[in-house]
């Protein structure tokens, strides 16, 4: 048996600690369930990234509700081609390991079916998982959307509640400054005084108002 492999490390010291242990099935049998048994410890082995990988969604979307920052988003987006990268190469070993079972070559034996369909079912298992931790990371994407719109929301409330208190006193200071001769308010001793108490008064009303109103 053959295996050919990218980059170094792999997930079979399990089996390779069975074999020099001398003891279990897999000394005892040919070639063909050492193939069976190097396909199960892959399988088994994406069990235990996609649990990393679940952790890893939860904590993205604690983060997504207290802090949306950009940073979240990139984790999410990060998962998310995470997943769909496991998704493919998922998928056709599903495939292969179907072709084994429905295989009638001679080289494998049938007391190998039920091992097979067990192999086959964990691939199923695992690529329901994904599609479990898809939606997951829909939703965290929508909830980061949501709490983004929210806060662009509560800033442009605060910016509108400023301008509109700003529009009367602004039309206050319009009005005297303009340059005509006959405003006897302007010669008044307290005509200063006068017309900031008169622009401090509006803005307070303004600002109980919206406050009444929960505006604020």
């Amino acid at each position: 048996v053959l295996t050919f492999q990218e980059t170094e490390g792999d997930v079979f010291d399990m089996i390779r600690n069975r074999i020099r242990s001398g003891g279990g099935r897999i000394r005892q049998s040919d070639a063909v369930y050492l193939a069976y048994a190097l396909i199960d410890a892959i399988v088994d082995n994406y069990f235990t990234v996609l649990e990393d990988i679940d952790e890893r969604i939860e904590s993205t979307q604690q983060a997504t509700l207290e802090k949306p920052v950009p940073a979240t988003l990139h984790r999410i987006h990060a998962l998310k081609h995470e997943l769909v990268a496991i998704r493919r190469q998922l998928w056709p070993l599903r495939e292969s390991i179907s072709m084994l079972q429905k295989c009638e070559n001679p080289l494998i034996p049938k007391m190998l079916g039920p091992y097979l369909h067990d192999v086959y079912e964990h691939t199923f298992q695992a690529l329901e998982m994904i599609d479990s931790m898809r939606e997951m990371i829909s939703t965290a994407m929508e909830s980061y959307m949501s709490s983004v719109s929210n806060r662009m929301n509560e800033v442009m409330k605060v910016l509108t509640i400023i301008s509109t208190v700003f529009i009367p006193l602004t039309f206050i200071a319009g009005v005297y400054g303009m340059n005509f001769e006959n405003m006897p308010e302007l010669r008044w001793p307290l005509g200063y005084a006068l017309t900031l108490g008169v622009m401090g008064s509006v803005a307070v009303v303004m600002v109980m108002f919206f406050r009444r109103k929960g505006w604020l």
